[in-house]
């Protein structure tokens, strides 16, 4: 599903993020990334939905080699690929049932199944009854599940989420990554970019290390692995 080939990505300012990075994720796996802060987790990412290129080497993801595709294609591929923000980035002046929808407006879905979309992914997420609010009438844990709700609206064949329980208690942050883990079940590949040591040593799943730009550890038997703050 995802596959990096002698990854490196200096950008302009002459600053190297990634270091000749070598990875493969199958379809199916759920899977977090660790690391130090400036270790090159975000620069990763932002290559899988192809918001950055490379500077040399391929980025696979669900086949394609994405650095090839045309800037005006980005959108149709994007649409293999799920995002959640740690800030949740929903539209504050829409409600949840028009957040979600939106994923899909954006495609030309038909309005018929927009709504048949909409309403079963709420249903998945919990939040049936919150279709008419907005944003600003969640708790943090419920924007949580509404972002990710869009995010999956779609099917996505790959789902990112970057520190999705950042900004959450501990309670609400064992729902949210037992939603993701539901969301895997259901076929999806999902990356979790995460400092929650918590979580990853209760959840554990299959667990990579990135350490100033390269895979310093991955360990398919999960819980947190250490790294050396330089």
């Amino acid at each position: 599903m995802i596959k990096l080939i002698g990854v490196t990505k200096v950008y302009k300012t002459g600053v190297k993020a990634l270091s000749e990075m070598n990875l493969t994720i199958d379809e199916g796996e759920f899977v977090y990334v660790i690391g130090p802060t400036g270790a090159g987790k975000s620069t990763f990412i932002k290559l899988l939905y192809r918001e950055e290129k490379p500077t040399s080497g391929k980025v696979i993801v669900a086949n394609r080699d994405i650095s090839k595709i045309k800037n005006r294609k980005v959108p149709y591929f994007r649409r293999n690929i799920g995002v959640v923000f740690q800030n949740y980035r929903l539209l504050p002046k829409k409600t949840v049932f028009e957040n979600i929808a939106f994923a899909l407006e954006v495609i030309d879905t038909p309005r018929k199944e927009i709504r048949r979309k909409v309403l079963s992914t709420l249903e998945l997420v919990g939040l049936e009854d919150k279709a008419n609010a907005f944003p600003h009438q969640l708790s943090g844990g419920q924007q949580q599940r509404v972002a990710i709700a869009r995010a999956i609206v779609n099917r996505p064949k790959v789902l990112i989420a970057d520190e999705p329980t950042g900004n959450l208690d501990p309670e609400t942050s064992k729902g949210i990554i037992e939603l993701l883990d539901e969301v895997n079940r259901l076929g999806t590949t999902v990356l979790v970019v995460t400092h929650d040591r918590d979580i990853v040593q209760s959840y554990r799943k299959r667990t990579i290390l990135i350490e100033n730009g390269c895979v310093t550890s991955d360990t398919s038997a999960g819980g947190y692995v250490s790294w050396h703050e330089s």
